[in-house]
């Protein structure tokens, strides 16, 4: 068996890991545990709240996860949207098609942590593209017949799911609001990417699709 930590930064992308990726592994022996990047703590009853909002955390997150002896290996499932300013390879990234940049950023990720067990993944843009890869899959989901057709508008529109742009205000999740006002992330995003499954997802989005061949081949 190959233990495998994966640091997530919230609750959708621990659901995600646990419900979706974790099955999907299992076939290759290799076996995810989902670890919540440690950012904020909640006052009320000491837990933790996802989302990168620190590059140093980020780092010290993955190293720590790193010092597991029993581990195979350690990977990320982080947005690329939105990261610091300050994450590696931010400021050096090619003004050429999103796949370079992210890319790019992942491998500067990957410097900076310096173990050969570690495998970035930052997901291009968001978690949110994914459900752009096959909206008519998880129609149920959204108990609109009018979601499924506006989604996939916009992905094709966009040339590709994991083209949707990285604007503030054209980002994949500020457009599945748009289309869809009801979303609600921690609920919606599992269940809509459970639905449509990993075989679709990783058919639509290229870069997602080689991160998965690289943990099948841990």
């Amino acid at each position: 068996m190959k233990r495998l930590l994966v640091l997530v930064e919230g609750q959708t992308e621990e659901t995600f890991v646990r419900d979706v990726l974790t099955p999907h592994l299992a076939a290759f022996d290799v076996h995810p545990t989902a670890v919540l990047l440690k950012t904020k703590r909640i006052k009320s009853g000491g837990a933790f709240r996802g989302g990168v909002t620190s590059t140093a955390q980020v780092v010290g997150d993955i190293r720590r996860l790193l010092n597991d002896s029993g581990a195979a290996g350690v990977t990320t499932v982080l947005d690329y949207y939105a990261l610091p300013t300050d994450f590696p390879g931010m400021t050096t990234r090619p003004a050429t098609d999103p796949y370079a940049r992210v890319e790019h950023v992942e491998k500067s990720l990957s410097a900076a942590i310096a173990d050969t067990r570690f495998d970035a993944n930052l997901v291009l843009h968001e978690y949110e593209a994914w459900i752009f890869s096959y909206p008519a899959g998880c129609a149920w989901v959204f108990d609109d017949p009018a979601v499924p057709p506006r989604l996939s508008a916009i992905a094709i529109g966009a040339g590709g799911a994991e083209r949707i742009d990285e604007g503030p205000t054209t980002a994949p999740s500020k457009r599945l609001v748009q289309a869809f006002g009801s979303y609600r992330k921690t609920l919606h995003g599992p269940m809509a990417v459970g639905a449509i499954g990993i075989a679709m997802v990783r058919s639509a989005c290229p870069h997602a699709d080689a991160w998965l061949k690289r943990l099948e081949r841990l």
